[in-house]
């Protein structure tokens, strides 16, 4: 019996460090900006994109990129036009969950609904995913052109195989 004590006293501690160790994570990460890294990241992608964006529309566009953790969470990202200026917006909270899924993504996802402004089409049908978005979607380079978030999608992209 005094073993099994010992076990749980093991087991009980281990999981009280852990959840301090994940707390801790947590709280640094809400309270400081994206990493260096996943700012250069981020800015690679959006190159690429905006190349893509040339070659395929022959327009050279700059749209502004903010990240914030001030959207809902359901959000991972939005493009907005307001006063005859478009931005992205991108959720700071669901790069924890997945940066890769963020950069790949929802960037170009975003993008796309950029251009949609870009182009003066505002249409609201279908969420905004038309075939023409999801045509622009896949020609800057989207991997995803979906309405909807797999969320599968993400929790694969956290696992290394």
């Amino acid at each position: 019996m005094n073993n099994l004590y010992k076990a749980f006293a093991l087991i009980t501690l281990t999981s009280i460090i852990l959840l301090i160790v994940v707390m801790y994570e947590d709280t640094q990460f809400k309270q400081n900006p994206l990493s260096q890294e996943i700012v250069q990241q981020l800015e690679s992608k959006e190159l690429q994109i905006r190349k893509k964006i040339l070659q395929h529309y022959k327009v050279n566009v700059d749209f502004p990129v903010y990240i914030s953790d001030q959207i809902p969470d359901k959000l991972f990202g939005l493009a907005q036009f307001e006063e005859n200026q478009i931005k992205i917006i991108l959720n700071k909270n669901r790069f924890q969950e997945s940066q890769d899924y963020m950069i790949d993504n929802v960037l170009p996802h975003e993008y796309a609904h950029a251009m949609m402004f870009y182009f003066g089409d505002f249409t609201r049908v279908n969420g905004g995913h038309t075939k023409k978005w999801q045509q622009i979607c896949v020609n800057i380079g989207g991997i995803k052109c979906d309405r909807f978030v797999d969320h599968n999608d993400i929790v694969f992209g956290k696992i290394p195989f």
